[in-house]
């Protein structure tokens, strides 16, 4: 009895494991079914929309070459060991308060940038992360960046920055630069993976600590000629990024920074209405420049665009005077769209010194979904497709490959989201066939796409300037 009992008592075991198994499988297929089906819906929506030809864009400023490599890695090769407690540094010093800082970004899996004082060490890093054969190096800086997409997907483009000729060779032959110089500064990428540990820290998502000891792009070096040339090219588009190099910055003379920011608002000021201009948001810490990049950038912009991090960072500023610190990795669509609507609304009505350019677009990019509204009427078209293009190219940068893969990603937007968070606020059902979902509000068009997350991750560096220019191509 007790021998047919065990037998028994196995094959029902064994029946379990294989109706589990079944049902994984089934359940597999299932969700595979569905992220190809909304591959496909969004390639459509992509191509129901090309690039008008001759659109051609004009975007400074700076540049330099990005070198990325696997943070943990590059720790262990230096013996940089784990902090005690993780650190928030809106600069940093040398060894101690990088591992500090890296910790505070990595246990939150936030993007960042920060300024390295000590240049030695940061040669040393420099040189270092070179001998890792994993290491890659690439265009880097915000403009240069977009620039080399925008003329991948069909713009000729004006970059407002010199070049070495080894960066010049990576560029796309529909990239015009002011000059040639002599060297490169070179940015680093600490990269970490989704689940990464390094000691008692674990990363939720994929992400990286940018960091740098730039001397020259932090001056807008360029600055004069760009805005000779634009005369001269006539653009349809200027996009403005790279300014977070001043954040921190501490070379800079008395009234030197405020005195860049003056030019550069100047030169906004004497474009004409019908070129559109693009602020590119990124990682600032310093109080002080948020408030003169809103008083001398923000207010004589069209559009602006950034991720989660750098949308609560001006929500906070308009809203309560201060700046944020860190965001949630992973926020709700509800919590993106209200503070895309209230920076929309306080920005559209603010005007200086007879200022005609009020807020008429925004594009979020977060790890999860794109979210770009466009107000009704103006230049800007094209946003449903723009929104699914901007989540292909998203997936199409992080795995570093032009085919997207949908063996190698995931979806982790919700079925369904509400459009604000006020009770009693619509929910928006997400279907496969239809996933950009758009509806008007007020005097606007909001798009919300998913992203075919990428899970074989190759580089995050760039993404966010990659995922911006795909999301303004279709629209200019």
């Amino acid at each position: 009895m007790i021998t047919s009992a065990f037998k028994y008592g196995g094959l029902l075991s064994m029946i379990i494991i294989l109706v589990a198994y079944v049902y994984k499988r089934n359940l597999d297929d299932q969700l595979r079914q569905r992220l190809d089906d909304v591959l496909q819906s969004l390639l459509r929506a992509e191509r129901k929309v090309s690039v008008t030809p001759r659109t051609r864009v004009a975007l400074g400023l700076g540049s330099c070459m990005d070198l990325s490599v696997n943070a943990t890695e590059l720790f262990a090769r230096i013996s940089l060991d784990p902090p005690a407690e993780p650190k928030h540094h809106g600069a940093i010093q040398g060894a101690a308060e990088l591992a500090e800082c890296f910790a505070y970004q990595f246990t939150h899996g936030a993007a960042a940038e920060r300024y390295i004082h000590d240049q030695e060490f940061y040669k040393q890093l420099v040189a270092v992360s070179s001998e890792i054969p994993t290491a890659a190096w690439a265009i880097g800086g915000n403009a240069l960046v977009m620039a080399n997409r925008l003329a991948m997907e069909g713009c000729d483009v004006l970059l407002g920055g010199s070049v070495t000729p080894r960066l010049k060779e990576m560029l796309h032959d529909h990239v015009k630069v002011l000059g040639i110089r002599d060297f490169d500064e070179v940015h680093m990428a600490l990269e970490y993976k989704t689940g990464e540990r390094w000691g008692k820290y674990e990363a939720p998502r994929a992400n990286r600590l940018l960091i740098n000891s730039d001397l020259l792009n932090p001056k807008l070096e360029g600055l004069k000629e760009f805005g000779d040339k634009l005369k001269e090219f006539k653009p349809n588009a200027v996009v403005i990024g790279g300014l977070q190099m001043m954040d921190n910055y501490p070379r800079f003379k008395e009234g030197e920074r405020e005195q860049l920011l003056t030019s550069l608002q100047d030169l906004l000021k004497e474009l004409p209405e019908n070129m559109k201009i693009h602020f590119e948001m990124a990682s600032f810490t310093e109080e002080a420049m948020m408030k003169e990049l809103l008083n001398k950038i923000l207010y004589y912009s069209d559009s602006i665009g950034g991720n989660e991090q750098e949308l609560d960072n001006i929500y906070s500023l308009l809203n309560y005077g201060n700046i944020t610190i860190l965001s949630d990795p992973y926020p709700r669509v509800a919590k993106v769209l209200d503070q895309m609507r209230s920076v929309y609304e306080i920005l559209r009505k603010t005007t200086r010194n007879g200022n005609k350019r009020p807020l008429t677009r925004m594009h979020i990019h977060t790890v999860a979904f794109q979210a770009i509204l466009s107000q009704k009427g103006s230049p800007w078209k094209n946003t449903m497709a723009s929104a699914a293009k901007a989540s292909l190219v998203a997936n199409r940068h992080v795995c570093g490959k032009p085919r997207v893969d949908t063996e190698k990603a995931r979806l982790i937007m919700d079925d369904s989201f509400s459009i604000s968070r006020e009770e009693g606020s619509r929910r928006v059902t997400f279907s496969p066939e239809r996933p950009v979902s758009c509806w008007e509000e007020s005097d606007y068009e909001i798009c919300v796409a998913p992203v075919v997350v990428c899970t074989e991750v190759l580089r995050t560096a760039g993404g966010g300037d990659n995922i911006s220019a795909a999301g303004l191509v279709l629209q200019i």
